[in-house]
């Protein structure tokens, strides 16, 4: 091979490597960064991975965990086999059998209905006040429940689709009849997140002795902190 053709190899060579790099340089840059929050209780702490087609949410969520405003609030809301919710601004040092739950800091979210998140066991989403006041589905700045639920068969499910007037895929179907969830819910609530470490800790939560309004009959206070991963 002579000399011209060897440079001329090399520099192509050189040529395409800074290229392979420039793209792989690309798509490191463009992978969005997936968050996480560490929710602290008394019962154990569970970690939430908040989802990032969900921006808004997401966003406010962040947002709300690094000014403090959850830590020393209620999970204030407990119903088992159902959901555990929380993060009313009004638990923090509330009373015993204080009625709790209107609590809010001043502004709603829109909703961010996806269709591949729903409400499975572990799901994390955002509490709202009912259809009659808010048609548009918006949610609360703060409240938030995670949902425990239970095991959907086929035929149970299919008469959820019949009532929501939609079909589950079959991912969903198979997650709702082994994990569980609540799927009536699917489609009214918008979900931003799920619980990936800790599950066991929504049912021990969700196991606790209830008073009025479902309130714990011991408060069950919670503090959240943004993890690296």
């Amino acid at each position: 091979m002579t000399t011209k053709k060897i440079c001329f190899l090399v520099a192509f060579l050189t040529f395409l490597t800074g290229v392979c790099a420039q793209s792989s340089g690309r798509q490191v840059a463009s992978k969005e960064k997936v968050y996480y929050v560490k929710i602290e209780t008394s019962y154990g702490n569970m970690v939430v991975k908040l989802y990032n087609e969900t921006p808004l949410h997401r966003d406010n969520f962040l947002k709300l965990v690094k000014e403090g405003t959850y830590n020393d609030v209620l999970f204030h809301r407990v119903i088992n086999q159902f959901m555990i919710q929380g993060g009313d601004p009004n638990s923090r040092n509330a009373k015993p059998g204080q009625m709790l739950g209107d609590g809010d800091l001043g502004y709603t979210l829109p909703a961010e209905f996806r269709p591949g998140l729903y409400h499975k066991k572990g799901a994390l989403a955002a509490a709202r006040q009912a259809d009659q006041v808010n048609p548009e589905k918006r949610s609360s700045s703060c409240q938030f429940y995670i949902v425990q639920g239970n095991k959907w068969d086929a035929e149970k499910l299919k008469m959820v689709e019949q009532r929501l007037g939609r079909t589950f895929t079959k991912e969903q179907a198979d997650v709702y009849a082994t994990l569980g969830g609540t799927p009536f819910l699917d489609g009214d609530y918008t979900v931003f997140g799920e619980v990936v470490e800790g599950m066991e800790v929504i049912d021990k939560i969700a196991a606790v002795q209830t008073g009025p309004m479902d309130r714990p009959v011991e408060d069950v206070k919670m503090k959240m902190t943004i993890i690296e991963r």
